[in-house]
Order: C-alpha cells, then sequence, then structure tokens
C-alpha cells in the first residue's frame, strides 16, 4: 500500500493492547489493532493504531507518557505496571503515547479512550526488543527505545511475531543473547552509527573505518565478531577492552563475564565427516545378546548396532516390542510372559467399552460415533496396495479398525486424529497379533502423540527448531527459502507429523522407524533427517529459480525417489559436523541433547527419541508372498472376540 510520501511494506491485523494487568483478560480490557512497518520521508516507522484508526497511516508521532498528566482520556488512579514483563502474560508498560492535538478521523470519538494508545515509532529509535516465553497464551512483543521506555506490550492474537521481525531485520541487525534468548539487541544498518558504536563501546582500534567497510560485505560476521564468541572470522579488528575505559557504561557482575550475543550465521562448522552403515542385526546376533534366563544383554552395543544397519525382517517381530517400551529391556522370558498376559487382558476390557454398545446409544454418542466414521474412512484406504491389506474382506482392515477404536478407550483425550492409521499400518504388519500391535502402537504414539495435538503447538515448535538447524547447517538455503516465502519450512509438515510414512517405499519405512526408535545418536535426529533431504535437494531448488509454488510441488515429488540409505548416512553425518562444532549455540546444544534446556518444556515427542529420526535403508523386496497369501494364517486373530471384529 502507498501513499503520498510513505509506503506500507507490512502490516498484520488482531494484534492487541492488554489494559489490566489481570492473567486473564476480559473484553473491555483488550484493544484491537493494526501494526504496520511503513517507509516514509526517508525513515522507516513502527505504527499501530485501533482497528477505527487504522486508516490513518503514518501520521501519529510517538512520545513518552505526558508527565504533566495532560492526558484527558488517563485515570489519576491509572496502574503502573512493570515494563520488564517478568510474568507469563504481559500487559500495557508503564509509558503511553501522548494524545494527539489533531481533529479525530471520521469515525473517532473525539475522547475515544482507545485512540489514545496509536503511536508510530521510528526504527532508529528503538534499542531492544523482547519475545514473550514460548507456550503462554498469545505471543507478545515489547520494544524498547534508546530513551529507555517501552512501548506498550503488541499481543499478537493472530500470530505474525516471527514475520514482523523478519521485515524488521532488512532495516536493523538482531542480535540475540545467549543468556536470555528472548531479548534481541537493536542495531542500525547505518555506518556512521556503526562507527559512534563502535567508538563509544571501545570494541575496535582508534580507526574503525576498515572495520565498517567490511561490516557492509557482511555485516552478520563482521558486526558480531565484536560482541561474540562465536567467530574468529575478525579476530584482527578487535582488542580488548582497556581497563576503565567506557566508565559511563554499567560495569559488568563480579561473579560473571560480561554476556556476548551469539549470531547463528556466524557459526562455522567444521568438514562433515563420512559415515558408513553397518549390516541389519540378524537373528544369530540377537540370540547372542539373550541370556539364561531370557535376559537381554549389553544392551547399548545392541542398540548401537540395530541404530546403524537396521533388523533383519525375521528378527523384527520380536525387536519391535522392545523398541517400542511393550517389553522391557531388563526383563526375562517369564516377566515378558506374564506381562503380554496382564496387557491381553486390559487390551479386551478397552476392546468391550466400545463394542458393547448398541447401535442406539452409539447415536447419542456423538464422539464415539464420529471416530468410527473418521476410522472406518481412514483404513478403508490405508496401504490398500500393500499385499497385506487388499481385498475388501481383508481380516487386516479388521483388525486396523478395532485396534484404533480400542485407543480411543485407552487415550480419551486424544481420541483418533486423521494419520494414526498411518502409523499403526506398518507395526501390525510386522507384529502380526492384535494385542501385541496395539500395545506397540501405544509405545509409538507416546512419541509422536503431540503431534496430533489440535493447537499444533508440538508440530509449530518442530518446524521451529527444523528452521534453527536448517538456518545452522546453510543460512544461505534459508535465505533462498525465505525470499520465496517458503521460510516458515510447512512443505515439511507430513515428513514430521506421520514419520516420513508416505515419503518411501513400504519396507523403507520398516528400516527408519526401527532406527529412530533406537534414541540413538541422540533426540530429534528426525529434524536432521529432514535436514539431510533438503540439503541433498539444495541445488535443485537454488539453480532452477523455483518460487513458493514450485518448490512446494518439487517436494511433493520426491515421494517414493529418495534413498532411505543415503537420507539416513547424512543424517547422521550433519549429526556429527554439528556436534563437532566447538562453539555451537546453545539453543542448538539442546536440540541435539547437549545440553540440558533452559526452560522445561511439557511432554512431547520433542523430548527423546522424540518425533522423528528417519534413517532409510535401500529399498528391500516386497513382503514374502506367503504372507500376502495367507492373511488368516499369518494373523493371531484371536476368537470370538475377533470374529465381531471382523464384521463391524
Amino acid at each position: 500500500m502507498e501513499g503520498a510520501g510513505y509506503r506500507v511494506v507490512f502490516e498484520k491485523g488482531g494484534v492487541y493492547l492488554h489494559t489490566s494487568a489481570k492473567k486473564y483478560q476480559d473484553r473491555d480490557s483488550l484493544i484491537a489493532g493494526v501494526i504496520r512497518v511503513v517507509e516514509k520521508d526517508n525513515d522507516v516507522l513502527l505504527h499501530w493504531a485501533p482497528v477505527e484508526e487504522a486508516g490513518d497511516s503514518t501520521q501519529i508521532l510517538f512520545s513518552k507518557k505526558d508527565s504533566s498528566g495532560g492526558d484527558s482520556c488517563a485515570s489519576e488512579e491509572e496502574p503502573t505496571f512493570d515494563p520488564g514483563y517478568e510474568p507469563d502474560w504481559a500487559v500495557i508498560s508503564t509509558v503511553r503515547p501522548q494524545p494527539r492535538h489533531s481533529e479525530p478521523t471520521r469515525g473517532a470519538e473525539p475522547s475515544c479512550p482507545q485512540g489514545s494508545w496509536a503511536f508510530s515509532v521510528s526504527l532508529g529509535e528503538l534499542k531492544s526488543i523482547r519475545r514473550s516465553k514460548p507456550g503462554l497464551s498469545w505471543a507478545y512483543l515489547v520494544l524498547v527505545t534508546q530513551a529507555g521506555g517501552s512501548l506498550p506490550a503488541l499481543h499478537f492474537h493472530r500470530g505474525g511475531t516471527r514475520a514482523l521481525l523478519r521485515v524488521l531485520s532488512r532495516y536493523l541487525l538482531l542480535a540475540s543473547s545467549p543468556q536470555d534468548s528472548r531479548l534481541y539487541l537493536v542495531f542500525p544498518h547505518d555506518s556512521s552509527a556503526l562507527s559512534n558504536s563502535f567508538h563509544h563501546l571501545q570494541l575496535f582500534d582508534q580507526d574503525s573505518s576498515n572495520v565498517v567497510s567490511r561490516f557492509l560485505q557482511d555485516p552478520y560476521s563482521t558486526t558480531f565478531s565484536s560482541f561474540s564468541r562465536v567467530t574468529n572470522f575478525f579476530r584482527g579488528a578487535l582488542q580488548p577492552q582497556p581497563e576503565g575505559a567506557a566508565s559511563d557504561l554499567p560495569p559488568p557482575p563480579d561473579d560473571e563475564p560480561e554476556p556476548g550475543f551469539e549470531v547463528i550465521s556466524c557459526v562455522e562448522l567444521g568438514p562433515r565427516p563420512t559415515v558408513e552403515r553397518g549390516p541389519p542385526v540378524t537373528e544369530e546376533v540377537w540370540a547372542r545378546h539373550v541370556g539364561p534366563e531370557g535376559r537381554l544383554q549389553q544392551v547399548p552395543e545392541l542398540k548401537n548396532r540395530i541404530f546403524s544397519g537396521g533388523l533383519s525382517p525375521g528378527l523384527r517381530r520380536e525387536a519391535w516390542k522392545f523398541l517400542l517400551g511393550y517389553l522391557s529391556w531388563e526383563g526375562t522370558a517369564e516377566e515378558h510372559k506374564a506381562h503380554v498376559r496382564k496387557k491381553t487382558d486390559e487390551y479386551f476390557r478397552m476392546k468391550l467399552q466400545w463394542k458393547s454398545v448398541s447401535p442406539e446409544q452409539e447415536r447419542r454418542n456423538s464422539l464415539l460415533h464420529g471416530y468410527r466414521s473418521l476410522i472406518e474412512r481412514d483404513v478403508s484406504r490405508t496401504d490398500r496396495t500393500n499385499k497385506f491389506y487388499e481385498g475388501p474382506e481383508n481380516p487386516g482392515l479388521g483388525l486396523l479398525n478395532d485396534i484404533l477404536l480400542t485407543y480411543c478407550m485407552y487415550h480419551f483425550d486424544l481420541g483418533y486424529v486423521q494419520g494414526m492409521s498411518d502409523l499403526l499400518s506398518p507395526i501390525l504388519y510386522v507384529i502380526q497379533n492384535e494385542v501385541d500391535a496395539f500395545w506397540c502402537f501405544c509405545g509409538f504414539m507416546e512419541l509422536v502423540q503431540g503431534n496430533f495435538e489440535e493447537s499444533q503447538e508440538t508440530m509449530k515448535r518442530q518446524l521451529g527448531r527444523l528452521l534453527l538447524l536448517l538456518r545452522v547447517l546453510d543460512p544461505q538455503l534459508c535465505d533462498f527459502l525465505d525470499s520465496q516465502d517458503s521460510g516458515s519450512l510447512c512443505f515439511c509438515f507430513r515428513w514430521l507429523l506421520i514419520w516420513f510414512k508416505r515419503e518411501f517405499p513400504f519396507p523403507d519405512v520398516l528400516r527408519l522407524w526401527e532406527v529412530l526408535w533406537t534414541g540413538l545418536p541422540g533426540p530429534n535426529l528426525h529434524l536432521l533427517v529432514a535436514c539431510a533431504i533438503l540439503d541433498m535437494e539444495r541445488d535443485t531448488l537454488m539453480l532452477s529459480g523455483f518460487g513458493s509454488n514450485e518448490i512446494l510441488k518439487h517436494i511433493n515429488e520426491l515421494t517414493m525417489k529418495l534413498s532411505v540409505e543415503d537420507v539416513l548416512t547424512r543424517a547422521e553425518a550433519l549429526h556429527r559436523q554439528l556436534t563437532a562444532c566447538p562453539e555451537l549455540p546453545h539453543n542448538v546444544q539442546e536440540i541435539l541433547g547437549l545440553a540440558p534446556p533452559t526452560e522445561p518444556h511439557s511432554p512431547s515427542p520433542t523430548a527423546s527419541p522424540l518425533p522423528l529420526s528417519p534413517t532409510r535403508a535401500p529399498p528391500t523386496p516386497p513382503p514374502p508372498t506367503d504372507t500376502a497369501q495367507q492373511p488368516d494364517s499369518s494373523l493371531e486373530i484371536l476368537p470370538e472376540e475377533e470374529d465381531d471384529g471382523a464384521d463391524s
């Protein structure tokens, strides 16, 4: 949007001011508005206005709160709030814009209290930006000016904080502190301002002009090498700050050094190591790890071998029960038998709960009826090209249906969500027993149930972590995707949701998952698998001039064309390359499990073997034909109960 002398380069609605300190805001304490970034008269302004004044662009100038109390709309008993925003919810800060003394715009009331909150501030006046803690209701930003006051907190009820920061980064340099990942310091792109800042902070020698010229060529590396420990590109331009210098700046605390600022684009990774995959674990190798009482021995070594090569097809039925937590690695053979008997009884008690519901009862139970309808629809189209599930009367379809409906009784809060049938199908194919497959499926869902939450917070968090890893590994690719409006990596959503189930041939998915379930070499390997795929397609994406639509189309067309072994090998190499970096940013260390999280996170599939760590094996031969020809004999169909389930 353009007008006389100005151009709107960013606009986002649903940005509210919260005028109450209460945790739960009422309608009267919320002021809806629009945030804009406006280029005007050789300046760039950040402008917010209530919705009724949103059309009045760039006409409001920011100023601090009138100390004389001249604001006719402000109450004398107006409370003040902490601008630091330490509570988990943010409210209006102590600094309010001055009322405008111009004629009100059409449709605005002369003494409207909302209009007095509108503000516009030059980006050059910003000193820092603080983001809200993740997962706390609406995200918000608090902007602090050079004068030390904070603007009203901007609450993004419809999202958009990341988009706004991305736009601001076109005009400013944003540096995040390793000791407070939510705080960004703001630096201008202006060379003279940088020279003054360098001189004032005494970060460089007396002649900083050379540094500034290099900054204009490589702003991130040059600027942040003076603040950070993450790069040695410009060590020669730096010198220790003399004692007693910058006396007008507050000294750092005696018990800790002054924190630096990490910039991901400055991380210098070492060479990518060569990785060789091992052979699959066979029945003979497994047998050597079984002790006299049936207890597995040297389990870490066994898991490492599974991670390096997967399992032979004949061993999967037994080994998957351990990988998915159905059977304990430390248990004896007798303990396993007792556990299976107990879990069999528990399963059929839950199954009876939904099988005993009459059609008349179900008509009054919309939730159960909805689950049944959705499950029947999904089961009817799950892996129907696989011989194990082909044909209209295939008993495998009945087992899929029964297990998924029983899971709704097991996990009432989650129930059934589309995509779960994709996760159960390979498990039932391998285990070939209703009860055992159910409990193995439950173990799998413990890892990924966050993927199916209605809020999608877990999926958003995974996409954010994927973007962070990719930014470290390949900032040029990230910049390209950003330039094509694909920087959110939403085209990877399906990959993460169902563990690449639809990206590889069925036999390769089995190899991928069993390697994932080992939890090695650390959490979130699935994210590095996604990075590996993007790394393999890097040149195609960047050299073909793809736009956002073409990028999405190309990613979708990769289905069934990738080598699972190549992707797994590359993902492990990326992991080794990252872990070998001595100055890896702390938030990346957290993702890789190299450092404890700075804040506790709620249980989700991103915690341990957590979401997705695909490893691919070379395409294996199709399932044995005798299994497909004799589905009744391959499935341990339990009598009576099972006959009823097959008819349902």
